[in-house]
């Protein structure tokens, strides 16, 4: 089973981390994981001022310390895995990773915020729920 895992660095993605590695046989033996790192993408004008070069190394910076924790994890669990980086809207990213990578479900955690909080700010994992064409599973 390929998995696509979500991961933000936030304790959201430990606890989904976790509960994958305690629930072992939940997604079959020893699946291939494609880890997914969204980046957002610096506002125009900053991203200006500043220039390619340093926007590109911020977002390298800031996705290194997301990955570094989780792939250290991921190996101490021995696990099979790929590591990818994007830039831009993490629900539209999410998906079209999902659709590359030909995954046969998203993994991702959720901050559990009330239906009220979602409709004001808006949820990534509702939206990948909503569009995703593959099973999801949001880990609380």
């Amino acid at each position: 089973m390929k998995v696509l895992l979500a991961v933000d660095g936030s304790k959201h993605t430990k606890t989904m981390l976790a509960y994958l590695t305690t629930h072992e046989g939940l997604l079959g033996v020893k699946p291939e994981y494609v880890v997914l790192n969204v980046q957002l993408p610096i506002p125009s004008r900053a991203a200006k001022a500043v220039g390619k070069e340093i926007v590109a190394e911020y977002h390298h910076a800031e996705s290194e310390a997301v990955l570094g924790a989780v792939c250290k994890f991921l190996d101490r669990h021995e696990a099979n895995y790929k590591t990818r980086v994007t830039v831009g809207s993490p629900a539209d990213e999410i998906l079209k990773a999902a659709g590359k990578e030909k995954v046969d479900l998203i993994v991702m955690g959720s901050r559990g915020h009330g239906t009220f909080a979602s409709m004001i700010l808006g949820s990534v994992a509702q939206k990948v729920l909503t569009h995703a064409d593959v099973p999801v599973m949001v880990v609380r």
